[in-house]
C-alpha cells in the first residue's frame, strides 16, 4: 500500500501568544510524517501535510495536548481514549534491564507499543488511563527493580533532558548514625530527591548507600552534605584511605614531635600532620594519588624515628567498641538505681536517683533524642522516636514526682528510664556485632589483597607496596608468597592455589604464557610475572565491586518491609496512646498502671528487625556464593533465580569444552593405535588448524615422539599431503582419499558409524592404503550430564540452542539428557527461542559465554555467564560463574531458593514478633498472669528481635557445605 499524504487543518485552543505558536509548531514537527507546519494564532488553527502511514491521528492529538493546548477535531472518528505515555526509568545498565522493564510493562492491561530506551533512560508506550493508571505503570517498573519519575507534563522537557543523560557514575558511601530501618529509608528518600540522582539504595545491614548519579548535575560532596543535613554521617572509602594514625617510637622530647610534624608537612600530598608526644601517635591526612602510607613512613624514618604500622580496627570495629563503652557506662550508673528503689524514699535517696538517672538520660540516652530530632525534622519517624518517647515519659513523670511541692505526688520511674536506655544500648551492641559478622565474606575478600610486591629494577629485586606496581612491571613471586597483581608468567613454573577464585583447594600448575590472578598463592616454584592489570582493574577488585553492588541493590521482596516500616512508628504511637486510654478510662486502672503499659508498647516495637531481614540474608547468601565462585550482580537476581522454570544452554564452550579432542582411534593393516597416532601427529604437526592441533596434543599427552615430515601441503576442504619416512601420507576426508585413488576397505563402515555419532573423522592413508581413522569431537565437560540431571530433579525444564548441525546437536542432547534441542540457529535468532519459552509463561534463564550469546542472555529473565576467572568482572550475565563448572548453575539456583526462603523466614519472625509482642506489652495477658511487662524488659526484648533476625541469617552460612554436594 502506498503512503497516503494529506493536508490537515486542526482547531487548536488555548494559544495566547507567539510562544504558544512556536510550541505547537515544534510539537508537530517532532512527529514522523508531519511536514510544512503552519500555525495561526489569529485563526487558532494548525495546518500541515500528514503521512498517515508514519504516524496516527491519535499521536498528533497527544503531541498538541502534551504541549499544553486543546484540539478541536470533529473529523476524527478514532477512539482517542488511548494516549501516548512516557516515563523516565533510572537504574538500567544493560539490555537485560531494558528487557526486564519492557516485559513488566507489557504485562499491564491496556498498555501497548512499549519501547524502552537504555540511552535515554525512558519507556514510551500507548495506554488507556481508564484501564491502567499512571501509578500502576510506575509501580510495575519499580517492582522490576528500577526507579521512575512522573509522566512528562508541560514544562518538564528541560528537566527530563538533564535527568535522562546517559552519562552517569556509580559510587558507594559508608553511612554512620543509623539506628533502624526507618533511618535507611529517610536517607534513601532524601538523597533520591536530589536533582541528578538516578538511583539511591541504602543497605541498613551493611550501612552503605549505593548511588547512581549524573556527575554534571550533582557531586559526591553534595550527597555527603545532604546526608549530613538529614542527620547522619557519610564518607567514601577514599576519604578513609586518606586519613591515618600510627605510632612512632624514638621520640625523647617535644622537639622530636615538632621535627616529625615539620618533615611531614613539607611532604608532597600531605595536607595535615599532627604529632602527639604524650601518646606517641601521628595523625596525618594525605592525597593517596600523590603519596601513600609507605611514603609517609619513609619520611618519618628519614627524620630519624621509627614508624609502627597500625593494625587498628576499622570503622565498623570502632562502632562496636563505642557501643560497648556506652553500654558499660550506662550499666554502671543504672544498676545502683535498682536497690535504691527498695530503700525508704528519703529526700537523699530521691535526689541520688535523680542525679544518676539524669546523667544516663542525657549522656548515654542523648543519641536517641538526636536521632528523633533529625527524623521528625525530615518528616519521618524511626526507632529513636519510640525510645525517646518512652524514656522521656518515664523520666519526665519521675522528675515531676521528685518535687511534689511544685508538681504532684506519685511513684518514680527513674530505674525504668535508665535501665531502658541500658538495655537498648545492650541490644545495639549485640546488633553491631552481628551485622559485622554478616559481611565477613566481603571483609575476608578485602583482606586477601597483598600488601607488598617484589619487582625487578635493572636486574635487582626491590620490595615495594603492591599499590605502587605499574602495568608492565616484572614481579618476582617465590614459593609460599601471595601474587600481588594480575599478570602473565614470563619465566618459571609454579603450582598456584586459586581457592579464593574457584573454591577449589587443589593447586593449578602454570607455566610461561599462563595468566595468574592477584591474591592467589604460589605454593611451589619461583616465577616472574609481567603485570597486566593493577588497582581497580584486577580481578579481585572486580569481584569485590560486583559483590558490593549486589549488596547495595534492594530485591523486590524488600519493598514489603519498606512499606510496613513507613507506617510502623505512627501506628505504634497510636497503639500506645490507645493502650493508655483503654486502661485508664475504660478499665479504670490507676495512672501508673496505664502509663507503664503505654511505655512498654512504645519500646517493645521496633522496625529494625524488618529492616535487617532482607539485607542480612542477601549479604550472607552472596557471601556463600562468593566462596563457591558464584557471583550475583544484584540482590534482585538472588531472588529471581529461585523462580526459574526453564534453562537454555549454549552448546560450544558451555555444555562442551569448546575445543576438539581425539575421541576414537581405529587402526588397520597391522598398525597399532599408538602407531596410528604417532604417524598422524607427524603429518598434522605443521598445521595450525584446531583439528590438527588436537591430534598433536593427544600424541604429546601420550608422550609420543613426533617426527618431521617432508613436502607438506594442505588441500583446502580436503586435508593434508606430505611424505613420512619416504612414503606418501594422506590425512583428510573421503574426497581426499577418492582423489588419490585410495581404497577404503574395512574403514568405510567405521567411518559411517563415527559420522553418525556426530564426530569429525579423518582417514589416515600411508603408502596408498588406509591405516586408520581418527575421530574428533568437541567433548562434553565432565560435569555436564550430572548438572542436567540435577536441574531436572529441581523440576526445571532444559533446552539447548546451538548453531551446529542437527546431527551433532542431537547426539550431544541425547548424551546429556536435555529436554529439547534447537540446532542450526544464528546467534541473533537465539533471542526468539528464549521468547518462545517466555510466551509459555515460564521464567527462563540462559547459560552462555556472555559474548556470542549476549542477545539471548539479555532477553532471558536471568542471564548466567559461565567462563574463565580472568574475564569474570566483564561478563554480561546477571550471574557470573567463575569456575567453568556447569554444576554451579544448579548450585546458584539452590542458593537463590535457600536465600529467598531465609528472607521470608526472617520477615515472618520480624512480623510475628511485633504482632505478639505489642499486645503482650499492652497487657492482654494481665488477666491471666496478673503482671504487666516492665518497660525495661520490653526494651531488651525489642533489642533481641534484631539480633535474632541477624543470627537467623548467619545460619545460612551452613548451607555452604551443602552446595558442594
Amino acid at each position: 500500500m502506498e503512503n497516503e499524504v494529506q493536508s490537515v487543518e486542526l482547531k487548536v485552543l488555548g494559544m495566547t501568544c507567539e510562544h504558544c505558536v512556536r510550541r505547537v509548531t515544534k510539537a508537530l514537527e517532532s512527529l514522523p510524517g508531519i511536514e510544512k507546519v503552519e500555525v495561526s494564532l489569529a485563526e487558532e488553527k494548525a495546518r500541515f501535510n500528514w503521512d498517515s502511514s508514519l504516524t496516527d491521528r491519535r499521536s498528533i492529538h497527544h503531541a498538541i495536548e502534551e504541549a499544553g493546548y486543546e484540539v478541536d477535531d470533529p473529523e476524527s472518528k478514532e477512539d482517542l481514549s488511548n494516549v501516548t505515555g512516557e516515563v523516565s526509568v533510572y537504574g538500567m545498565t544493560c539490555e537485560h534491564c531494558v528487557n526486564r522493564v519492557r516485559k513488566a510493562l507489557e504485562q499491564l492491561p491496556g498498555l501497548t507499543n512499549v519501547n524502552v530506551s537504555l540511552q535515554d533512560s525512558k519507556a514510551n508506550f500507548t495506554y488507556k488511563p481508564d484501564q491502567v493508571p499512571v501509578e500502576d505503570i510506575r509501580k510495575a517498573i519499580e517492582e522490576a527493580g528500577y526507579l521512575t519519575t512522573p509522566l512528562l507534563e508541560e514544562g518538564q522537557e528541560e528537566i527530563e533532558t538533564i535527568n535522562s543523560s546517559p552519562a552517569s557514575e556509580k559510587q558507594q558511601f559508608k553511612l554512620t548514625g543509623m539506628t533502624c530501618a526507618n533511618c535507611a529509608l529517610t536517607i534513601e528518600k532524601g538523597v533520591a530527591k536530589m536533582p541528578g540522582v538516578k538511583l539511591a539504595a541504602v543497605n541498613f545491614a551493611s550501612e552503605k548507600l549505593a548511588l547512581e548519579y549524573d556527575p554534571e548535575v550533582v557531586k559526591a560532596e553534595d550527597v555527603l552534605a545532604k546526608v549530613k543535613d538529614l542527620g547522619y554521617g557519610a564518607y567514601t572509602e577514599s576519604q578513609e584511605e586518606g586519613k591515618q594514625q600510627f605510632k612512632v617510637s624514638g621520640m625523647s622530647c617535644a622537639n622530636c614531635a615538632l621535627t616529625i610534624e615539620k618533615k611531614l608537612k613539607n611532604t608532597a600530598g600531605v595536607s595535615l600532620a599532627n604529632v602527639n608526644f604524650a601518646t606517641e601517635t601521628v595523625s596525618v591526612e594525605f592525597d593517596p594519588s600523590i603519596v601513600n602510607l609507605d611514603g609517609i613512613f619513609e619520611q618519618v624514618k628519614d627524620a630519624g624515628y621509627i614508624p609502627i604500622e597500625n593494625k587498628e580496627e576499622n570503622r565498623e570495629d570502632k562502632a562496636v567498641r563505642k557501643q560497648l563503652f556506652w553500654l558499660i557506662f550506662s550499666a554502671v550508673l543504672s544498676l545502683p538505681l535498682m536497690p535504691l528503689m527498695y530503700l525508704p524514699m528519703s529526700k537523699t535517696t530521691m535526689y541520688t536517683m535523680l542525679i544518676l538517672a539524669t546523667i544516663v538520660q542525657f549522656t548515654s540516652g542523648w543519641t536517641f533524642y538526636r536521632g528523633a530530632y533529625h527524623a521528625l525534622k525530615n518528616r519521618s519517624a524511626n526507632m529513636d522516636v519510640l525510645v525517646a518517647l518512652g524514656i522521656t515519659a518515664a523520666y519526665g513523670y519521675s522528675f515531676m514526682t521528685t518535687f511534689p511541692n511544685i508538681f504532684f505526688e506519685g511513684p518514680t520511674f527513674f530505674d525504668t528510664s535508665a535501665l531502658l536506655i541500658t538495655f537498648v544500648r545492650f541490644g545495639k551492641y549485640l546488633e553491631a556485632k552481628a551485622k559485622g559478622r554478616a559481611g565477613q565474606a566481603l571483609k575476608r575478600l578485602l583482606e586477601l589483597q597483598a600488601d607488598k610486591a617484589r619487582i625487578l629494577i635493572d636486574g635487582q629485586e626491590k620490595e615495594v607496596p603492591a599499590s605502587s606496581v605499574k602495568i608492565g612491571d616484572i614481579v618476582v613471586v617465590k614459593p609460599g608468597e601471595k601474587i600481588p597483581i594480575d599478570g602473565e608468567i614470563i619465566e618459571g613454573r609454579a603450582s598456584i592455589d586459586e581457592a579464593m577464585i574457584t573454591g577449589e583447594s587443589i593447586p593449578v600448575d602454570k607455566g610461561v604464557g599462563d595468566p595468574v590472578v592477584g591474591a592467589t598463592i604460589n605454593t611451589s616454584g619461583s616465577i616472574k610475572i609481567k603485570t597486566t592489570k593493577t588497582g581497580k582493574d584486577t580481578m579481585l577488585s572486580g569481584i569485590i565491586k560486583m559483590v558490593e553492588d549486589a549488596q547495595g541493590v534492594k530485591p523486590p521482596i524488600q519493598r514489603l518491609a519498606d512499606t510496613i516500616s513507613n507506617y510502623f512508628v505512627p501506628t505504634v504511637v497510636s497503639i500506645s496512646l490507645l493502650t493508655f486510654l483503654i486502661w485508664y478510662f475504660l478499665l479504670h486502672s490507676n495512672f501508673v498502671f496505664a502509663f507503664t503499659a503505654a511505655v512498654a508498647v512504645l519500646v517493645i516495637a521496633c522496625p529494625c528487625a524488618l529492616g535487617l531481614a532482607t539485607p542480612t540474608a542477601i549479604m550472607v547468601g552472596s557471601g556463600v556464593g562468593l566462596n563457591r565462585g558464584i557471583l550475583f550482580k544484584s540482590a534482585a537476581v538472588l531472588e529471581e533465580i529461585s523462580k526459574v522454570q526453564a534453562i537454555g544452554f549454549d552448546k560450544t564452550g558451555t555444555l562442551t569444552k569448546g575445543k576438539p579432542e581425539v575421541t576414537d582411534l581405529v587402526s588397520y593393516n597391522g598398525y597399532s593405535t599408538q602407531d596410528l597416532l604417532k604417524i598422524a601427529a607427524a603429518g598434522e604437526n605443521p598445521s595450525i588448524h584446531p583439528l590438527a592441533q588436537a591430534v598433536v596434543a593427544k600424541a604429546k599427552a601420550d608422550k609420543l615422539t613426533i617426527n618431521e615430515v617432508q613436502n607438506y601441503q594442505e588441500e583446502s576442504g580436503h586435508g593434508t599431503i606430505c611424505n613420512y619416512e619416504g612414503q606418501q601420507l594422506l590425512i583428510g576426508n573421503m574426497k581426499l582419499m577418492q582423489k588419490h585413488n585410495v581404497s577404503l576397505g574395512n574403514a568405510n563402515q567405521d567411518f559411517q558409524r563415527l559420522a553418525e555419532e556426530g564426530k569429525t573423522t579423518s582417514l589416515v592413508a600411508l603408502k596408498g592404503e588406509v591405516i586408520g581413522l581418527i575421530a574428533l569431537a568437541d567433548v562434553l565437560k565432565e560435569t555436564t550430564q550430572e548438572a542436567i540431571t540435577r536441574l531436572h530433579h529441581l523440576g526445571i525444564k532444559t533446552f539447548m540452542i546451538t548453531g551446529d548441525n542437527k546431527k551433532v546437536a542431537n547426539v550431544v542432547g541425547s548424551q546429556v539428557g536435555i529436554d529439547e534441542v534447537i540446532a542450526e540457529v544464528l546467534p541473533q535468532d537465539k533471542i526468539n527461542i528464549v521468547k518462545k519459552y517466555q510466551e509459555q509463561g515460564l521464567k527462563v534463564a540462559m547459560v552462555g559465554d556472555g559474548i556470542n550469546d549476549a542477545p539471548a542472555l539479555a532477553q532471558a529473565d536471568i542471564g548466567i555467564a559461565i567462563g574463565s576467572g580472568t574475564d569474570v568482572a566483564k561478563e554480561t550475565g546477571d550471574v557470573v560463574l567463575v569456575r567453568n563448572d556447569l554444576l554451579d548453575v544448579e548450585r546458584s539456583i539452590r542458593l537463590g531458593r535457600k536465600t529467598l526462603n531465609k528472607i521470608k523466614q526472617n520477615l515472618f519472625w520480624a512480623l510475628i514478633y511485633n504482632t505478639i509482642g505489642i499486645p503482650i506489652a499492652a497487657g492482654v495477658l494481665y488477666p491471666i498472669t496478673g503482671e504487666l511487662l516492665p518497660p525495661e524488659w520490653a526494651g531488651l526484648a525489642m533489642a533481641f528481635s534484631s539480633v535474632s533476625v541477624v543470627t537467623s541469617s548467619l545460619l545460612l552460612k551452613r548451607y555452604d557445605k551443602k552446595l558442594v554436594d
